[in-house]
């Protein structure tokens, strides 16, 4: 029994292939302080990865008196406001390895929570074409931590999740990206992934090849597989 072969591998966005997330805390802190509350760190860092519907409710019991769609609304504003103005800060290697994958034929897909207009104006801004697909925040049937926006970019790119690698910075990607039946690697950022069940963890992808990629990929199937 042969491993099947590498067909896609599905990258989160905020994180993971850019940096953003100091932008959505840089956007949030003056938010909840306009309408008289306060917002830790720490409470910043309970919202990574998470949906922005869920984060927006989040956001209401922290104050906010403005409704779910336009807080969603005033905070990718104020992100897509920043990348303006300062560029998309790529995570070291991501964008290297990205293009390492579309030169050996493997197919890619952005998976975020994002909504599509953010999602848009950072692949806008890559010097290739570098998806096949785009699954945003504001399309999935159901937001991580649950699988379906992975399930969705499989569908979309005509492969089964045994087929894919999965990247993710955060607890709750990685379960959606887990639960969806995908090998995944963790690249951890802003908070501690142990524990989310990240099938390996990478420090970074500065360095990483599209042949690590599939390396992974096979290994995690074989020892799933028990052919050890």
């Amino acid at each position: 029994m042969n491993a099947p072969p590498l067909a896609a591998v599905l990258w989160d966005m905020d994180g993971t292939l850019v940096d953003t997330e100091p932008y959505w805390m840089a956007a949030e802190t003056p938010l909840v302080e306009s309408y008289g509350g306060s917002w830790s760190h720490e409470q910043a860092l309970g919202l990574v990865g998470l949906g922005l519907e869920d984060s927006a409710r989040i956001f209401q019991e922290a104050g906010v008196r403005m409704g779910v769609r336009d807080i969603i609304d005033h905070l990718t504003d104020e992100v897509m406001r920043q990348l303006s103005e300062t560029g998309v800060p790529f995570r070291p290697g991501a964008r290297e390895l990205l293009a390492g994958l579309r030169a050996a034929g493997i197919k890619t897909g952005l998976v975020t929570m994002s909504m599509r207009r953010m999602a848009d104006t950072v692949v806008d801004l890559i010097e290739f074409e570098a998806f096949d697909v785009v699954i945003a925040g504001d399309e999935a049937t159901r937001p991580k931590p649950f699988p379906d926006p992975y399930l969705q970019a499989c569908e979309a790119l005509g492969v089964t999740p045994e087929e894919t690698v999965a990247i993710e910075d955060s607890p709750n990607g990685l379960r959606s990206a887990v639960a969806s039946g995908a090998a995944v690697i963790g690249v951890p950022l802003m908070v501690s992934i142990a524990g989310a069940g990240a099938h390996a963890v990478w420090p970074t992808l500065e360095g990483r090849t599209a042949d690590d990629v599939a390396a992974f990929h096979a290994g995690h199937f074989t020892a799933k597989a028990g052919l050890r």
